[in-house]
Parts: C-alpha cells; sequence; structure tokens
C-alpha cells in the first residue's frame, strides 16, 4: 500500500491560497477547524486521488523549508494513535537509514510529528 501525501505550503494569507489552489486544481475547499480560522487551511481533491494541500499561516518564509514541504502520512489509518505513532517511527528509521536526519519532535495544530531533513537539506514531516 502506497503511502498518503500532504503538500503543506508556508502562506501569508492561507485561506486566499486555497481558494485559488481549489480553483486552479478543481479541488474543494475543506472546511476550517475551531480554532485553527485564519492559521491553516486545506484544499482535497474530491476524487480522492490527488495529494491535500495544506496551508498554514507564518510570518515569514522559514529557512530549510523554501516554502513548501511534503508530509508523509505513516500513521494512517491510525493517525492519532499509540498505533499510529508506532508506525510513524518505523517509517522514521527507514528514511534515517537511507540518509535523512531527525532535527526535533512537533506537536502542533495538524498533530505530531517528526521534521526530519532529506539527504539534500529539505525539511519535510513523518505523521
Amino acid at each position: 500500500m502506497a503511502l498518503g501525501v500532504q503538500v503543506t505550503f508556508d502562506a501569508a494569507n492561507p485561506r486566499r491560497l486555497a481558494q485559488f489552489w481549489a480553483l486552479a486544481l478543481d479541488y474543494e475547499v475543506e472546511p476550517e477547524e475551531p480554532g485553527q480560522e485564519g492559521t491553516l487551511a486545506a484544499v482535497a481533491d474530491p476524487a480522492g486521488q490527488g495529494p491535500r494541500l495544506l496551508f498554514r499561516r507564518v510570518p515569514e518564509e522559514r529557512p530549510g523549508t523554501g516554502g513548501v514541504r511534503l508530509d508523509v502520512n505513516a500513521s494512517a489509518p491510525r493517525p492519532g494513535t499509540e498505533q499510529g505513532w508506532e508506525q510513524v517511527r518505523a517509517r522514521v528509521a527507514v528514511l534515517t537509514q537511507g540518509g535523512a536526519t531527525v532535527l526535533r519532535e512537533v506537536h502542533d495544530a495538524t498533530g505530531r510529528c517528526l521534521v526530519l531533513r532529506d539527504p539534500e537539506g529539505n525539511e519535510f514531516r513523518v505523521r
């Protein structure tokens, strides 16, 4: 089974970018989560085949991300559970053997994840 991918973009105005990319890709804008208004926005392929795009508000571009990153959804179909977290750690072990470096664990609005760098220094997250 292939792992799902979410592409995450840093944005000054997440909602505006979500609306633009929904229009550009014939995606649908997902409803905002309570408490996340203005900080996160997402669009999804209504057919469920393309990657989800998440736009998150940041005050400025962060070094090491280039403004965009991939989120590897290793915890599916059990995100937020101990089993899902074990799946994340197992995938991270494989990735570090392949040349990735673990930077830190993060608990943010989208959940718990590990931030890594690929062999060329690009940051990505494993959820």
